[in-house]
């Protein structure tokens, strides 16, 4: 694991890559030796971000649209050369911190359930050719809830985790993994603007984890660079929660 090249040659896709948790992700991937299409959307800056990073690619698409990801995939398979590593994060926008029982729940999840499979079926046939083919689906972040939306927050990771055994088992036969990382609290550019106008509910997020603090971006990446490496090579249809332990608050 203290191989600073471990992840050499590869090639990985990373969506919602312009700042906050695909940044990071981003950033550490290369620093291990991968190359990286960071796709964002059209007002992200993702192209101009990374211009001078060597090793990432900025790239403008359209993840709001799942009949849009076999071409987001030809595009990528393009400016790569193939894909090893997909990490799917989609930028879903929520008006508000949901409660439990928001009717903007199941179509939320339903969204994200359709971009993520679509991108990942566009992407088999890519990653079969693929040594270490991996796919990492990344969670909502606990800022997407409000302080009395654990059931939702809970019901979302839940379906996360459905998602990751389903495509574990549609795509195992070809040595590729499939895994979900499950964020708590990490204060990124979004959770930052929602934490500003809400501080009883960053309150309410450092109390309910029990290292007492939010997390970081890069607390992220670090995990998701372990399920992108062959020490995760038969780890499958699982997820990460990174949220610092929860105390049941």
């Amino acid at each position: 694991m203290a191989d600073p090249l471990r992840l050499y040659g590869l090639k990985a896709l990373v969506i919602n890559a312009a700042t906050g948790i695909g940044e990071a992700v981003s950033r550490t991937l290369i620093k291990h030796g991968a190359t990286v299409l960071a796709v964002d959307t059209l007002n992200s800056g993702v192209e101009q971000h990374f211009k001078a990073v060597r090793g990432i690619t900025g790239y403008v698409s359209s993840l709001s649209d799942p009949a849009r990801m076999p071409a987001l995939i030809e595009d990528a398979v393009d400016k790569l050369g193939g894909i090893d590593i997909l990490i799917n994060d989609f930028p879903i926008p929520v008006d508000a911190p949901l409660s439990d029982g928001d009717s903007q729940l199941q179509k939320l999840l339903k969204t994200r359930a359709d971009l993520i499979m679509s991108v990942c079926r566009s992407a088999l046939p890519h990653l079969q050719k693929s040594p270490a083919g991996r796919i990492i689906n990344i969670g909502f972040l606990r800022s997407v809830f409000a302080a009395d939306g654990s059931g939702a927050f809970a019901q979302s990771e839940q379906d996360l985790a459905a998602l990751a055994r389903a495509i574990a088992a549609e795509t195992g036969e070809f040595g590729i993994t499939a895994n979900y990382v499950q964020p708590g609290a990490i204060m990124t550019p979004t959770s930052r603007d929602v934490f500003r106008k809400d501080k009883a509910l960053r309150d309410y997020c450092i109390s309910g984890s029990a290292a007492q603090r939010l997390g970081e971006p890069v607390d992220v990446a670090k995990v998701i660079l372990f399920l992108a490496s062959d020490d995760a090579a038969f780890v499958s249809g699982t997820g990460v929660l990174v949220d610092g332990g929860r105390t049941g608050t």
